[in-house]
């Protein structure tokens, strides 16, 4: 399944990690750092694919390989021209990584790629093509991708970038698109995502059954294969009766080795005293990812004591009302008392003022 086109904007600094997606991404306006306005709206842009005998290959949206330590392999990649003028445009491959949102990302421009980057090599074994293309022109890339005989097991990510540099006033603004590329060397593949930490909070409401949990998760790959995950989450009581409905996230590929912090909030939590915040995850690939074996899961929960306040609040205001129910009540009893003792005094002086008459 294709991803959806997107447009990236770029800068003249190749400094920022670059956002990619898609099987065919194209370029379009872009703002330049320190630019007065937008580029000029001349339907300028690049495009750019993975190929197969001279075309479009419309049954790929990555290129993805699964390969052996020393393998060398063959593939296209087109480049095209979607604008109304002249572009030179230049191609290069990088690794990736993912970015602190979880995106898949390159290097920065300047960055040498040590890993699946570093693998692929343009006719003439260079790192660097520079291509000259008319508008709506296209053309053919060869490369191919050369795995060191000592590559790891496992996925080793990265992207074929074509960038352009336009003039945007007093600026020159770099537009890159890019192709993921995924190699899979074989041997001993280890799935590996876990939960390694979970830190929990309350907030409560004026409605006492509207509070928030909020769940902060630090997920980990510790494998050697990419993985995303559908992960889930609920607030449970003591002996175990929930006390949420279940929310649910997708969390995107994470490369090997990489680490991401993710916030899960679950509404509709009363102040119960006791609360087990618990989530859950299982883990996915995607669709145009090569198979992963056997796919791990992981869960975590953690306690929480939270003091319901309106419910302490109400218990004193009732106390309070019962305390001056109850001194008023001792304050009637008392001057009841104080009447009885009087009217008794006042009977008896009046029956001795009587026997004495």
């Amino acid at each position: 399944m294709r991803s959806p086109i997107v447009i990236i904007r770029r800068t003249t600094s190749r400094r920022s990690a670059l956002a990619i997606t898609g099987v065919l991404v194209t370029l379009g306006m872009t703002l330049g750092l320190g630019a007065a306005g937008a580029w000029a709206d001349d339907s300028d842009g690049i495009a750019a694919a993975p190929a197969a005998n001279g075309s479009v290959d419309q049954s790929r949206s990555r290129f993805s390989y699964q390969v052996e330590p020393g393998q060398q392999i063959s593939d296209e990649y087109l480049v095209r021209n979607s604008g109304t003028t002249a572009q030179s445009v230049t191609v290069y491959a990088t690794d990736a990584f993912n970015a602190e949102d979880g995106s898949y990302s390159l290097l920065e421009g300047d960055a040498e790629p040590v890993d699946a980057g570093n693998w692929v090599a343009f006719d003439g074994g260079v790192d660097t093509v520079q291509v000259d293309l008319a508008p709506g022109a296209s053309q053919i890339i060869p490369f191919t991708v050369t795995v060191p005989a000592d590559a790891v097991p496992g996925d080793h990510a990265g992207g074929i970038i074509v960038s352009a540099l336009s003039p945007a006033g007093q600026v020159s603004v770099d537009r890159r698109v890019a192709i993921r590329l995924y190699a899979r060397v074989k041997g001993e593949l280890q799935p590996g995502l876990t939960i390694s930490s979970i830190v929990s909070s309350y907030r409560g409401e004026l409605n006492p059954l509207a509070g928030e949990t909020s769940l902060t998760i630090s997920l980990q790959n510790t494998g050697n294969v990419s993985l995303g995950a559908n992960t889930v989450a609920q607030v449970r009581g003591i002996f175990g009766i929930p006390l949420s409905g279940l929310t649910k996230i997708k969390i995107p590929e994470m490369l090997p080795g990489s680490s991401r912090t993710v916030t899960l909030v679950v509404p509709g939590v009363g102040p119960w005293v006791y609360l087990n915040p618990q989530v859950s995850l299982a883990a996915t690939v995607d669709p145009d990812a090569l198979e992963a074996g056997v796919l791990p899961t992981a869960e975590r929960s953690s306690d929480m004591f939270v003091v319901p306040w309106a419910f302490v609040i109400l218990l004193v205001l009732i106390g309070f009302t019962l305390l001056v129910v109850r001194l008023g009540r001792s304050r009637d009893s008392a001057r009841a008392t104080a009447w009885i003792a009087y009217t008794e005094a006042e009977a008896r002086r009046q029956a001795r003022d009587e026997a004495t008459a």
